[in-house]
């Protein structure tokens, strides 16, 4: 057994999360995100491809709402650190555009091109930027709250040590990668054991931090469920500002919803967050 009881044919069942929902239903997902994408895009007119660094994929789109002094969300999509592009994700904006949030879209640089390593100092100049430029685009820089889901949650994890972050939504996120060293996934990732252990959040949790919403689809792999879990009993212990927000009927691509929808419940505690000065309404678990 390499990991909790797990071998490594369960440890890679365990976190494939196309093979749970089956692939014709994680395609229907992604080309309906594209589509509705592409009408938001056309909707907001967005700043797009904008550089924040010197590699092809860093570079960002800038979703204004049209407000002064707006709180903005900077968005980090999944795909297990090796797939996934941002134009797949701008349908997440429409809602939060409406509520008078700022919207901003981020890629990085996938593996195997790069090590996680380099996809964390990816994500690191991506915040300098949008923190140092926010204003330009109405933004106010000392509300600008972090979104990732799945891999983009793992990396959210790991920024929320930067005390310029108003805070952080980790969705279905992955918080201890030794499951990942040791499952297929490592094959493009690479990871070592010290590289593991420098970019597993549950080991970095930081001493200060603003508050951070864990939240994960009850439907989805159990694996995922624990890590949040986990995760989130962590942070609580730590005595940091948070909640716990488990989501039932939705599977790990599905839960997306709850952040695009206009009463989704992942954008309801965003604006509670945005509201209350960066904590959370309700503290839940």
């Amino acid at each position: 057994m390499l990991y909790r009881g797990l071998g490594r044919e369960a440890l890679d069942v365990a976190y494939d999360n196309t093979n749970a929902v089956g692939m014709e239903k994680r395609n229907a997902y992604i080309s309906d995100w594209v589509k509705r994408s592409e009408t938001v895009s056309n909707a907001w007119s967005p700043r797009s491809n904008i550089s924040y660094g010197s590699r092809p994929r860093q570079r960002l789109d800038v979703f204004p709402c049209g407000s002064t002094d707006a709180p903005t969300l900077l968005y980090i999509h999944g795909g297990y650190w090796q797939m996934g592009d941002k134009e797949a994700y701008g349908f997440i904006g429409d809602a939060l555009l409406a509520s008078g949030f700022n919207f901003v879209l981020v890629e990085y640089t996938l593996a195997p091109e790069v090590q996680m390593d380099d996809i964390l100092s990816d994500i690191y100049a991506a915040i300098d930027w949008v923190i140092e430029k926010i204003s330009k685009y109405g933004g106010d820089p000392r509300r600008v709250f972090i979104c990732g889901h799945s891999a983009g949650g793992h990396l959210t994890a790991m920024a929320m040590n930067d005390r310029r972050i108003a805070g952080g939504i980790a969705i279905s996120g992955l918080f201890d990668l030794e499951p990942i060293r040791l499952n297929y996934l490592n094959q493009k990732l690479g990871l070592d054991e010290a590289e593991m252990l420098r970019n597993s959040p549950i080991r970095h949790i930081p001493a200060e931090s603003s508050p951070l919403i864990v939240t994960v689809g009850l439907d989805e792999l159990p694996e995922l469920i624990r890590q949040s879990e986990d995760y989130y009993n962590a942070w609580q212990s730590r005595g940091h500002d948070g909640q716990y927000l488990p989501i039932p009927g939705h599977d790990h691509f599905s839960v997306l919803e709850e952040l695009a929808r206009a009463d989704g419940l992942i954008l309801k505690a965003l604006k509670n967050l945005a509201v209350n000065g960066g904590k959370p309404e309700m503290m839940a678990y």
